[in-house]
């Protein structure tokens, strides 16, 4: 390691001289404190500790792509992009090189802008490392809003476009990959290029999606709306799972429809342990008169309910809004008297999970293992999963959340580099759980790592066909199955746009062909 150290610090003190950057000394740049290195060494997930050589700083797209350059030209090591480090299984670690920190300094140093409005054509330019909830701020000071978004706001946007970014509105505009007119992107061969639907489209449809095999996002321009005010929050519940997804489906079926013909929003989860419909979320049920499984008609169903989650977005001054809901949840089969409805700001239902972390921090709960496991379903053999996992492998305990709603594959754009089921409607299924070391065995990493290889092999065994969001897999052969049509195309890109294989080597999809011990001292 300390050669390894050695060796790039040479390389990036050359970088910084000859790039001429006087006002700032080497170590503003390349981090090698203790600090520094052991915050890019662990994730979210918390299941792997890699420790990097060094992390690097940028003030601008240029220094990444000088950083590359010099990765690929006179040193020789790999080079991963990290975010808010919400990743579960590594994927932004490397042992052998250097980690870039592309989040904007809080401390009000210099470093990249902040995000830039074009009200007139209704778009916002953000550097790569902005988090999704400061470009809601920033948007909002416009009465405009991203009109696709994450969950969890506190994550960046070069991130959750190098996946694909997805949540209740994606039946409607499609995931954030498919709200995006431009790219600048920093290729494995340190070439800073921008790319769009016109320009250099191939680059431009690799990287979304493409979990940061061709480039670094340094800059996207992503299209905005209207901002609506506020926002009224339904959840109904359903014993009966075939009703669900029939309700589900129906409602992403009206993707087409004017607004006030559909809901803005539409997600779901399952519930198959009483304690967590009382306990997650727990605004929506008073703690006075906590909501029994038994009472709800889940008792001959495997103890399973399944909560239908909606939203319909409105301004001060809507008159219908109330009218409007009443008459979609006229078409619905969800259990009588179990409407659940509360209505807030639209920037508090956006944030709706930083305050559920917050809570978990307070606790201590938060900076736990995460062995999620995310998956995409096709429509046809959802009915299989539920009787396999939810109503099987899953028994009684979940130790956390499990996410479940379908969308609609047409407003996916099959050139980017995503993979989904080879179906018009496919079900995302997201197992979020935590592990936690509380004497409870159903709940430990072990057992929940272990459920989830269960899960797994239950879905190749009976040819599910699923697909894995955010995938992780440890061979290059279980990559090539996932991409399966999409392999050859994928590779291709690859060697076109970063031929030394030096960047985001914690996928583990290619191994780099780069000797960090073989560097040229010249």
């Amino acid at each position: 390691m300390a050669t390894k150290l050695f060796l790039i610090a040479i390389a990036i003190y050359r970088l910084i001289v000859t790039v001429g950057l006087t006002t700032l000394g080497p170590t503003e740049l390349l981090h090698l404190s203790t600090d520094e290195v052991e915050s890019a060494s662990v994730d979210f997930g918390r299941l792997t500790r890699t420790e990097p050589v060094a992390v690097f700083r940028p003030r601008s797209d240029v220094d990444v792509a000088d950083l590359v350059k010099t990765a690929t030209s006179t040193s020789g090591f790999t080079v991963s992009a990290r975010g808010h480090g919400h990743s579960i299984n590594g994927q932004a670690h490397t042992a052998d090189g250097v980690v870039v920190e592309m989040g904007r300094r809080r401390d009000g140093r210099n470093g990249p802008s902040g995000p830039k409005v074009n009200v007139r054509e209704e778009y916002v330019d953000v550097w790569g490392g902005e988090l999704w909830v400061d470009v809601l701020r920033s948007t909002l000071e416009y009465g405009l809003a991203p009109r696709s978004w994450t969950d969890y706001l506190y994550l960046t946007v070069g991130g959750t476009l190098s996946n694909a970014g997805i949540s209740g509105q994606a039946f409607n505009f499609g995931p954030q990959i498919s709200n995006v007119f431009e790219l600048d992107v920093v290729t494995g061969k340190g070439e800073l290029k921008t790319c769009s639907e016109k320009m250099n489209s191939e680059l431009f449809h690799a990287v979304l999606g493409g979990l940061g095999q061709f480039g670094i996002i340094t800059r996207a321009r992503i299209a905005l709306e209207p901002a609506p005010q506020r926002v009224s929050w339904i959840r109904v519940l359903y014993s009966n799972f075939t009703a669900f997804t029939k309700d589900q489906e129906y409602l992403i079926s009206l993707h087409d429809k004017p607004s006030s013909q559909k809901f803005d929003y539409v997600e779901g989860f399952v519930i198959v342990d009483e304690g967590l419909i009382n306990n997650w979320r727990s605004s929506f049920f008073s703690p006075k008169n906590p909501v029994k499984i038994s009472s709800l008609g889940a008792s001959n169903n495997g103890d399973v309910l399944y909560c239908l989650e909606i939203t319909k977005n409105y301004f001060d001054s809507s008159k219908s809004v109330d009218q409007e809901i009443d008459a979609l949840l006229k078409n619905l089969d969800f259990i009588p008297a179990s409407e659940f409805t509360t209505d807030l700001p639209y920037v508090d239902f956006l944030d709706r999970v930083h305050k559920a972390e917050l809570k978990l921090r307070s606790k201590g709960l938060w900076e736990v293992p995460h062995p999620w496991l995310n998956l995409f379903v096709p429509k046809s053999r959802i009915d299989e999963f539920d009787k396999g996992v939810f109503k099987g492998i899953l028994g009684n305990k979940t130790s956390g959340p499990i996410l479940i709603y379908p969308m609609n594959k047409h407003k996916w754009d099959e050139r980017t580099s995503v993979v989904t089921p080879n179906e018009e409607v496919f079900y995302l299924v997201a197992l979020l759980r935590s592990a936690l070391e509380n004497g409870e065995e159903t709940q430990t990493l072990e057992y929940l790592t272990d459920q989830n290889r269960r899960i797994l092999k239950f879905c190749e065994e009976a040819k599910i066909g699923v697909k894995q969001y955010l995938p992780h897999y440890t061979t290059q052969q279980e990559w090539i199955n996932h991409f399966g049509d999409k392999w050859d195309h994928f590779y291709k890109m690859k060697m076109e746009f970063d031929p030394k294989r030096i960047l985001a080597t914690g996928q583990r999809i290619f191994e780099s062909i780069i000797d960090v011990n073989d560097v040229a001292l010249r």
